[in-house]
């Protein structure tokens, strides 16, 4: 039985000798992750969108470069993250729909409460995410790799390239500057 690692590899030779539908393979294995890393980065959704599909070419452009002893999202990663980080850049300006994130998000879970339970916990999450907005981008970026997508420290510091100890003292402090802003919004 082939385990995924070796479905990857055997998707991304495929890919590499031109076979578009195993990239395809690969992009569907990884879009909804890609969505989320670039939305927790620029904070639209329609440029999050616009930002991993246009990732997702240049990795394909790209692919014949690719280590296949590297991990694919990882590479990927770095790939969309520098897209995201340009296009901040050269907006300067970040408009955020909190509702619209949030609605986003809420839309992907699966949750059976009664009414005043799912209200506040919806205000909750209100409030933790726009106090998310108001961190730096890289506080952002790693608070929702960590606590959005579930992503181990191991898989944080090789997309981020940094030390294990870096990521988890990057994450304490961005953790602690999330708890500040949130109790100050309450």
């Amino acid at each position: 039985m082939m385990n995924a690692t070796d479905k990857e590899n055997e998707l991304l030779i495929k890919a590499k000798n031109g076979d578009k539908n195993a990239y395809g393979e690969i992009v569907k294995n990884y879009m909804r992750r890609a969505y989320f890393a670039a939305l927790s980065i620029v904070g639209s959704s329609e440029d999050a969108v616009d930002l991993s599909q246009e990732a997702f070419i240049k990795a394909y452009r790209a692919l014949k470069k690719f280590d296949q002893e590297k991990k694919f999202y990882t590479w990927y990663y770095s790939i969309l993250r520098n897209l995201c980080l340009n296009f901040l850049r050269n907006k300067k300006r970040h408009a955020t729909n909190f509702s619209e994130i949030y609605d986003l998000l809420e839309s992907s879970k699966d949750e059976n409460q009664d009414t005043e339970n799912m209200i506040e916990r919806n205000e909750t999450r209100k409030i933790v995410w726009e106090a998310i907005w108001k961190l730096s981008p890289e506080d952002r970026e790693i608070i929702t790799a960590k606590d959005i997508v579930n992503a181990s420290y191991e898989e944080i510091a090789e997309l981020l390239q940094i030390p294990t100890g870096t990521v988890m003292s990057r994450l304490y402090y961005a953790r602690k500057r999330l708890k500040k802003i949130i109790e100050q919004s309450i």
